[in-house]
């Protein structure tokens, strides 16, 4: 098919998308549903056309995902950095490690596999999505006690670097399984190899911009997003030469260049969040296009239990073995965190890295990570306010005085 048809076709199915966000938000929705739906509708032989290109498609969710996550440190106040290290730190690191663990036992139970597939495929899905929580959060304007929003949203923007680095050294382990396993010195060494390059490139490149913008004059103001733009770009590109992880780079040089840029801040924050939508609806279009509708019914029965046993058992027995130090969380705390676990489009972009390196079983993960997602959004994302309310964790609106 021609470049120009294929532009022409996803310019299309991106400003449909846009044009049912507004309905999707009455209905509570994430941007999620509305771009994937529109990918899954128009797309794989529905129409005439098909797409399937996994190497393509896993490219273009690792830009998208590195986008959204640079936006969200840009969005993200040192305030609540502050405020919610201690508690969204341990979720996103030690949560999504435990929350593997445990599932890869209970799907190594309930699949065909064998247990390091079943690891991977619990990687894979072990993150919260930040595009999914923020949407939620926002269509509902659910303000909530103890910062418990705050957490969720700290927790979901800085989960996807560990799940990442598990499903990237658990893809390489099955696929270089006739070298023999790693020793756990190499997985520390990697673990650390990666967190501490893009930790300090995150940092150099995010002080760099900073120091830069806020002592040269530009004489148009519409310079400073570009400059900021091409910071995130060899942000990326150099955290990738020297070994790093892009996820922890772009969100560290996020947050200095939202907290600490003096000049643009405000013009640069609308430009990237029109960026991070780019990002988003492209993103999940294509995935959209990449799952064929045709192959999903014989995963959705396979896949509820798992999706069940996921949400009521794995992800509130990890949060609960997180939350043991924080002795002063209340117990109304705890149990909305680890009921509220949103997935979104991040395990399905981590699921086509296996797949594109040709991991057996791994296209079949793919489906059955959709409907894990597709449950997780109509589930948790409809569970949510009510549960907030049952919980006494909704904040009232303040009456205005008279």
């Amino acid at each position: 098919m021609p470049p120009d048809i294929i532009i022409l076709g996803i310019s299309i199915l991106i400003a449909i998308g846009i044009l049912l966000h507004h309905p999707s938000k009455t209905l509570g929705l994430p941007s999620l549903l509305i771009f994937m739906g529109v990918g899954l509708a128009f797309g794989n032989g529905e129409f005439g056309f098909v797409y399937d290109d996994l190497q393509l498609t896993s490219v273009i969710g690792t830009l998208a995902l590195n986008t959204i996550v640079f936006v969200g440190g840009l969005n993200t106040p040192m305030k609540h950095i502050k405020f919610s290290w201690k508690e969204g730190g341990m979720l996103s690191t030690v949560g999504v490690i435990f929350t593997t663990i445990i599932f890869g036992f209970i799907l190594n139970a309930l699949l065909d596999f064998n247990l390091i597939t079943c690891m991977l495929f619990a990687a894979v899905v072990s993150s919260t999505d930040a595009a999914a929580v923020f949407s939620i959060l926002e269509s509902k304007k659910l303000k909530l006690k103890h910062g418990t929003g705050t957490i969720l949203e700290f927790e979901s923007a800085t989960n996807d670097p560990v799940a990442l680095l598990m499903v990237v050294m658990l893809t390489d382990f099955i696929i270089n399984s006739a070298n023999g396993a790693p020793t756990a010195l190499s997985v520390l060494s990697s673990l650390g190899q990666q967190i501490g390059v893009g930790a300090v490139v995150g940092l150099i490149m995010g002080k760099m911009a900073v120091w830069a913008l806020n002592r040269i004059k530009l004489p148009e103001f519409g310079l400073i997003p570009v400059f900021i733009l091409a910071s995130f770009a060899i942000t990326v590109s150099s955290t990738e030469i020297l070994g790093g992880n892009e996820l922890i780079a772009v969100y560290i040089a996020g947050v200095i260049i939202g907290n600490y840029l003096k000049k643009g801040a405000e013009v640069s924050k609308h430009f990237f969040n029109g960026i991070s939508w780019l990002a988003q609806s492209l993103m999940f279009i294509i995935l959209g296009l990449q799952i064929f509708p045709q192959q999903l019914l014989p995963v959705f029965i396979a896949s509820l239990l798992p999706a069940i046993l996921l949400i009521v058992v794995a992800r509130p027995l990890a949060v609960q073995l997180c939350y043991l130090p924080f002795k002063q969380a209340n117990w109304r705390k705890r149990l909305f965190v680890s009921m509220i676990g949103l997935k979104g489009a991040t395990p399905i972009v981590f699921a086509l890295i296996p797949a594109a390196a040709g991991v057996e079983g791994s296209r079949e993960m793919i489906h059955m990570v959709f409907f894990i997602v597709l449950m997780s959004v109509i589930v948790q994302g409809a569970a949510i306010e009510p549960l907030a309310n049952k919980l006494g964790l909704k904040l009232q609106p303040k009456k205005p005085d008279l």
